[in-house]
């Protein structure tokens, strides 16, 4: 975009025109994107696939192609949820979607075992063992009590400093620690949970007691892991024992079962009625091959994410920069005055995109672009460039499609930053040395 500004400021052409010229051009491209845009039902699995493996087939995962995909649709699809007209602002917009897949999707990489166990867990799982021995491992139908507060006897705040006389006085004070706890477990307890999970932690009298009780417990279970299984099982986070309700406890959960993989003891709380938060279990030879999946499986899930959003797409392959060029062209002459020359500029410069991949390819460049252009002049059409082959192909056939959210952003942001530094004067002489 700068580098096509250069010659108008040559021609002492004002830059507040231009950017006006580039404002301009940058409306008519999202009609012409919107025109092209393909809207696509997000329901439809077997359409996000093929996106998202338009998305992941040149990275390292693609050898496992459609397994890679399908794990990151389903997951992304599981977390997302419709929020309603509440939240929605002023007068209550419409539903809006929201699709935490940072927080609510966790990567769980497990070294060992083959890629193909990878799988995603309808719940959640998490790297911790029942903190005592002889408490349950396995639990259909649980309830579940979540806490983020210690069971155990609280220290005093400042410093305290007791004087004990006699023997009877030491032993009420632990008496009185004792019934602490006891109280406290007591009130857990009343609830019948299955499960206590909590992140801080829980001391042997407390863990004596709720085992007595039948009940499981876990302790300092990652802030981040207990939202997740907040979500996952439809419990609620009590900070104090004497504060908890039954509408706290989760119930959400199908079966709760410690196992081991490899070494180290992971939880599972799975079949979960409607889980909102999922756990993808990665399996692989070895840390540094799961860390690539986990990139390859990251990028994958952004671009599921931004298709729950924004469900359009706009094919790939150079086609979209090369129509919105043409159409620019095509409207330049409506527009008055000087401006029309940087509005025509923006569609030369977007077709930066297509050229590049016509030399990636290693195909004759002006011929090629000569073809495509004029592919496109009669209106927009799907015509791209195919990067493995060199030659024209219409992106449906193909299956080349990008979502329209980020396409369109990175118009925008290219002609916007352009606009911006366009105002600073003399920028853009000084960015190259004259030849």
């Amino acid at each position: 975009m700068l580098a096509q500004a250069e010659q108008f400021l040559h021609r002492n052409i004002h830059p507040t025109q231009i950017v006006a010229g580039y404002s301009k051009a940058l409306q008519e491209a999202m009609l012409v994107c919107n025109s092209l845009a393909k809207p696509i039902d997000v329901k439809d699995k077997k359409a996000l696939s093929q996106i998202v493996s338009a998305c992941v087939g040149t990275k390292f995962s693609s050898r496992w192609g459609p397994f890679m995909v399908d794990l990151a649709v389903e997951s992304v699809l599981k977390v997302v949820r419709e929020v309603g007209p509440e939240g929605g602002g002023e007068g209550g917009v419409g539903n809006y979607k929201e699709c935490d897949v940072k927080r609510y999707v966790r990567v769980e990489k497990i070294p060992g075992g083959e890629l193909g166990e990878s799988k995603v867990i309808d719940g959640v799982m998490f790297n911790k063992d029942v903190t005592h021995s002889k408490m349950r491992r396995k639990i259909e139908r649980p309830r579940i009590l979540l806490l983020d507060c210690p069971l155990e006897y609280k220290k005093g705040e400042s410093q305290t400093n007791v004087e004990v006389k006699e023997e009877e006085d030491w032993n009420t004070l632990l008496r009185m620690e004792e019934e602490f706890i006891e109280k406290m477990c007591a009130e857990i307890v009343a609830f019948r949970p299955d499960i206590v999970i909590t992140e801080k932690g829980v001391s042997d009298l407390a863990q004596h007691y709720l085992l007595k009780a039948g009940v499981t417990a876990f302790r300092r279970v990652r802030k981040s892991d207990n939202n997740r299984i907040a979500r996952a099982v439809g419990a609620t986070i009590v900070s104090r024992p004497d504060e908890i309700q039954e509408g706290d406890i989760g119930t959400g959960c199908g079966l709760f079962e410690v196992r081991k993989i490899g070494d180290e003891y992971f939880v599972f709380l799975e079949a979960c009625d409607q889980p909102k938060a999922c756990t993808v279990l990665l399996r692989g030879a070895s840390k540094d091959v799961l860390n690539e999946i986990e990139r390859n499986l990251q990028d994958a899930l952004q671009v599921v994410r931004n298709l729950v959003f924004e469900s359009k797409l706009l094919p790939g392959g150079g086609a979209t920069e090369m129509a919105v060029g043409q159409a620019l062209a095509r409207a330049a002459s409506k527009i008055e005055g000087v401006q029309q020359f940087p509005f025509k500029a923006v569609g030369e410069a977007l077709e930066v995109i297509p050229r590049t991949l016509a030399q990636n390819c290693g195909t004759n460049v002006l011929r090629i672009m000569t073809q495509l252009r004029a592919k496109h002049t009669q209106g927009p059409s799907t015509w791209g460039i195919d990067g493995e082959k060199g030659v024209l192909v219409q992106m449906e056939d193909l299956g080349v499609w990008e979502p329209y959210a980020v396409k369109v952003q990175t118009i925008k942001t290219a002609v916007e930053a352009a606009c911006m530094l366009l105002r600073i004067d003399d920028v853009v002489s000084g960015m190259k040395k004259k030849k």
